[in-house]
């Protein structure tokens, strides 16, 4: 059923969210295979409203851009300036998540310039990232992959506190849906 009713929800209520139901969606999360069984990825989980206004700052420089472009390709589609009106609310109200987990890979093989070995390194955190989509989903909360909050890789890792070697590859944020799920 979570898969069947699984979108992208980007409209979130400020609403607090329980530290287990978050932990629970990532001990699920840990759950998805890995290249190797590896399970080189990490979860930080931001609360903190220092860490989601710069992460929010970034998102918005990152749209400015994007979204601009977007709304000039997508001109006269109503179904896609409708995605496009959610993620602006999503940059609007970024710092109002109640809760954000970023999906991090551990290891050298991003450094790498060789596409294979980032395909690699890339590949393995995903699987997790779904699981833990679907978690959020079964749960009854709304969640999201976000990377525009990423753009900026140094300065990010360098908010987020983490060593040179966690590479951050995704920002999920989590909360309970503003309105019906879907």
């Amino acid at each position: 059923e979570a898969m069947m009713t699984q979108r992208a929800v980007r409209r979130l209520l400020p609403d607090d969210v329980d530290d287990g139901i978050v932990l629970r969606c990532i001990e699920l999360a840990l759950r998805a295979p890995s290249g190797s069984n590896a399970q080189s990825w990490q979860f930080v989980v931001v609360r903190d409203r220092q860490v989601k206004h710069a992460l929010a700052r970034q998102y918005r420089v990152a749209w400015a851009l994007y979204g601009g472009l977007g709304r000039r390709v997508v001109r006269g589609d109503q179904a896609m300036t409708r995605i496009l009106d959610a993620v602006q609310h999503q940059v609007d109200h970024f710092e109002e998540v109640p809760v954000m987990v970023v999906a991090c890979v551990k290891g050298l093989s991003h450094m790498v310039p060789v596409a294979a070995a980032q395909s690699i390194h890339y590949g393995s955190v995903y699987p997790s990232v779904q699981n833990l989509l679907l978690a959020a989903r079964s749960m009854g909360l709304g969640a999201g992959l976000v990377t525009l909050p990423l753009w900026n890789l140094r300065r990010a890792r360098r908010v987020l506190g983490l060593p040179w070697n966690v590479h951050p590859v995704c920002v999920v944020p989590l909360g309970w849906p503003r309105g019906r799920y879907g």
